[in-house]
């Protein structure tokens, strides 16, 4: 059975975007650079919730004459050759995505974890997160820490009406300060 894992950036104080919904905070260092190129090694499957699906696919189908960052130049072309997969209640559709998940999100999800591959990828998502969470869904969380106060915005798991229990399995610092805790969920 495939292994879903759910990989997010935080700042220190907890939050995933800023009170008004910025993400501009995250460093990517090489080091963390190569971190995320490791994750497209283990997992074959990404799946995003629809408000990171949004950030992701305004920016990475022409990333490249947008920015000539050697994170951007190298992922952009990784990206939109990758298997992606968008969770929403809202889109039918989703341009650069083979398929939105809807109705049914345990169903769908459960049948993508019984399917022969590599692992599948939560990229974001608090809400999406929270929701495979309760569902009993998510076998990792990957949780890098960069060295920013946001004071307010999206908390990691919001609304999550249950407890999370987490093991931990791995713990990295990168360039830039960023710290990655990496926890099996035990319940």
């Amino acid at each position: 059975m495939r292994k879903l894992s759910y990989y997010i950036h935080t700042s220190a104080d907890g939050f995933v975007e800023g009170p008004k919904g910025e993400f501009d905070w995250p460093v990517m260092g090489p080091e963390l650079s190569d971190h995320s190129f490791a994750l497209d090694e283990e997992n074959d499957i990404t799946l995003y919730g629809r408000v990171t699906w949004e950030m992701m696919a305004s920016w990475w189908p022409d990333a490249e004459s947008r920015s000539d960052h050697p994170h951007v130049v190298r992922y952009a072309p990784v990206w939109r050759a990758s298997r992606k997969m968008v969770i929403s209640r809202t889109l039918d559709s989703a341009e650069w995505a083979e398929k939105v998940i809807g109705a049914d999100l345990g169903a769908q999800v459960r049948e993508l974890k019984e399917q022969d591959g590599k692992g599948l990828l939560l990229m974001g998502g608090a809400r999406a997160a929270t929701s495979l969470a309760r569902l009993g869904l998510i076998d990792e969380v990957a949780i890098s820490v960069h060295p920013v106060v946001l004071g307010g915005g999206v908390s990691l798991f919001p609304g999550l009406d249950r407890r999370l229990g987490l093991r931990l399995i791995e713990t990295r610092t990168f360039d830039e300060g960023v710290v990655m805790n990496r926890y099996a969920v035990t319940s």
